[in-house]
């Protein structure tokens, strides 16, 4: 008996609580001003890249931000649509594991504009090599669909 009158799957529930609470209805505004400054994912090249603010906002006078306005509209919808995860996020962190880009996906609805019916995303502990993490991966998914 622990000398606690919590356990430890109470503080992980509070913990998750607390986390989904966070991304709750982010401010619309908020969201523009943490992205203006920070790098556009795909122009990054390990040496240089561009900015939201750079790559959607003209120079000069009479400078439109209606490019930047859509983008901030789709990344809040986004924020907002996100599955929450936050369990899952205390769990793992928890536990010691780490997310990795691992991922399978199953069952392709053609009619749902090609989302997959079935997505397992992958978490493994830090010293696990990554040739163990991409066998387990192939392995797991060879016997999920040997036996669909």
């Amino acid at each position: 008996m622990s000398d606690r009158p919590y356990t430890d799957d109470d503080l992980r529930a509070e913990a998750a609580r607390q986390h989904a609470a966070l991304t709750e209805d982010p401010d619309f505004m908020g969201v523009g001003e943490q992205m203006e400054d920070a790098p556009v994912d795909h122009t990054d090249d390990g040496e240089t890249s561009l900015t939201w603010g750079e790559l959607l906002v003209p120079q000069g006078a009479g400078a439109s931000y209606e490019a930047f306005d859509e983008a901030r509209r789709k990344i809040h919808a986004l924020i907002n649509g996100a599955a929450d995860v936050s369990q899952w996020a205390v769990n793992l962190g928890a536990d010691g594991l780490e997310p990795t880009e691992h991922v399978v996906q199953l069952g392709v609805d053609p009619g749902d504009g090609d989302r997959p019916r079935v997505r397992m995303h992958f978490a493994f502990h830090p010293d696990m090599p990554d040739a163990d993490r991409d066998y387990f991966v192939m392995g797991l998914s060879k016997v999920v669909l040997r036996n669909l």
